[in-house]
C-alpha cells in the first residue's frame, strides 16, 4: 500500500508541485535505488544507494552544468573541485553511506565508461562522477562496508521516471532526522516566466537535526513531541541536498541556487550543525551539448536573466523543506545498533505532526 505524503495529510506546503511531486518531474531525470535491509544480530545492514541520472540513459556524454555549496563541511561529495571550476560534471549522482563512497564510486566510473562506451573508446576521456554520503552508523553497521560495487550498479540499472519511493529506501535506509527516522524525500514546484512553465525540484537525504530544533511550517513540532528520542543532545548525521531545474542557468547562478538550499533545511529549524555535512548541488538540464573536448573553439549558452530568479529562489527553499517532511513521513521505525544499543529510532508520528501543525496554523 502507498503510503501518505505530507500534502495528504493537510499540511498546508506553498507553492505549485509538478505531476509527481519529485525531482523526475524534471524532464529526463530518472532515479533509481539498491536498498539493503536485514536484522543480523551481529552486523545488521541497514543502508543502500541511490542513483540520480540527470540526462537518463543518452548514450552521447554532455556536460550537466552545475554549481555546489557547502553550509558546513563535515561531510563528502566527490567531483565538487571540477564543478566550482568547470561548472559542470557528467553521469551520474550517487548518494550513499559515509564508508561506501569509494566503492560507489568506483561502480559509477565503471557504469560511465560503459555507457557512453564509443566516446571514452575513441577519446582521451576522464569519468569523475559526483558521489555524497551520510552517516548511517547509528542503525547500520557501517564498519560492515555492506555496500557492494554490484549494489551501486543496481541502483544505477534500477533508475527510472515518474513517481519515485521515500523514506527507507537507498542511501536513505539508515538515516535519521530530528531524531525522528529519517532518510530519502523529495519534492517539486512549477514555476511560469514569461509564459515558459519551468520545474525546480529537490531531492534530499535526510540525516540531521535534533529534536528541540524540529520545525514545521512554523509550528515547534519538536519542542512538543519529545518522546522516544536517542540522541537528544547530540547532532551525528548530514543532508545531501540535490536541486535540478530545467530552466537555462549559466554555473555562477546554479552556485547560487545551491545556496539557497541552506534556507531550505533552515526552515525545518538546523541551523547547520557543527556535526553537519550540509552539502548541496544544483543542476540544470538545460543547454545540452557536446562535451567541451568534443567541441570547437566557440560555444554558447542560453540563460535566464538574473532578475526574474526570486521565483526560483523561492521554489528551492520551497522544494527542500517539503522534501524532508516527505523522507520523514515516509519512514519507518528501524532498530539502532550502537549508541545507543538495544532501542528503536521511531518515525514520526504522522497524525500527531498533522494536528500540531493544524492547530498552530487554525486549520480544521
Amino acid at each position: 500500500m502507498s503510503k501518505l505524503r505530507a500534502r495528504a495529510l493537510g499540511l498546508p506546503f506553498p507553492g505549485m508541485t509538478g505531476p509527481n511531486n519529485a525531482i523526475t518531474d524534471v524532464p529526463g531525470i530518472q532515479v533509481g535505488f539498491k536498498t539493503l535491509m536485514n536484522n543480523d544480530p551481529i552486523s545488521p545492514a541497514r543502508t543502500g544507494v541511490t542513483a540520480i541520472l540527470p540526462r537518463g540513459r543518452n548514450t552521447t556524454p554532455q556536460p550537466v552544468w552545475a554549481g555546489m555549496y557547502a553550509l558546513n563541511g563535515n561531510g563528502e561529495m566527490t567531483g565538487t573541485h571540477w564543478i566550482q571550476d568547470g561548472g559542470y560534471f557528467v553521469g551520474p549522482i550517487m548518494l550513499t553511506n559515509s564508508h561506501a563512497v569509494g566503492i560507489t564510486h568506483h561502480a559509477a566510473v565503471k557504469w560511465t565508461i560503459k555507457q557512453y562506451q564509443q566516446a571514452w573508446q575513441n577519446n582521451h576521456l576522464w569519468a569523475m562522477p559526483v558521489v555524497a554520503e551520510t552517516y548511517d552508523g547509528v542503525l547500520n553497521d557501517i564498519n560492515a562496508m555492506h555496500v557492494s560495487e554490484q549494489d551501486a550498479l543496481d541502483a544505477l540499472n534500477n533508475a527510472k521516471s515518474g513517481a519515485i519511493s521515500e523514506g527507507n529506501v537507498g542511501g536513505g535506509t539508515g538515516m535519521i532526522a530530528y531524531d525522528f527516522k529519517g532518510g530519502t524525500g523529495t519534492s517539486s514546484r512549477l514555476i511560469n516566466i514569461a509564459g515558459e512553465t519551468y520545474t525546480v525540484a529537490a531531492l534530499v537525504q535526510a540525516n540531521h537535526g535534533i529534536r528541540p530544533w524540529f520545525t514545521v511550517l512554523g509550528a515547534p513540532v519538536g519542542k512538543l513531541m519529545t518522546q522516544d528520542c536517542i540522541h537528544p543532545l547530540h547532532e551525528q548525521g548530514s543532508i545531501i541536498v540535490i536541486l535540478a531545474t530545467d530552466a537555462p542557468m549559466l554555473p555562477h547562478q546554479l552556485k547560487r541556487l545551491a545556496k539557497r538550499a541552506a534556507l531550505g533545511i533552515g526552515k525545518n529549524g538546523s541551523p547547520g550543525g557543527n556535526n553537519s555535512g550540509d552539502i548541496f548541488l544544483a543542476f540544470s538540464t538545460a543547454n545540452e551539448q557536446d562535451l567541451p573536448q568534443l567541441s570547437g573553439p566557440l560555444t554558447s549558452m542560453t540563460c535566464l536573466n538574473d532578475e526574474f530568479f526570486d521565483a526560483f529562489y523561492m521554489a528551492a527553499v520551497e522544494a527542500i523543506e517539503e522534501s524532508v517532511i516527505n523522507a520523514m513521513v515516509a519512514a519507518e521505525d528501524t532498530p539502532t545498533f550502537k549508541q545507543p544499543n538495544d532501542k528503536i529510532c521511531k518515525a514520526v508520528d504522522v497524525q500527531s505532526l498533522s494536528n500540531i501543525v493544524k492547530t498552530f496554523h487554525s486549520l480544521p
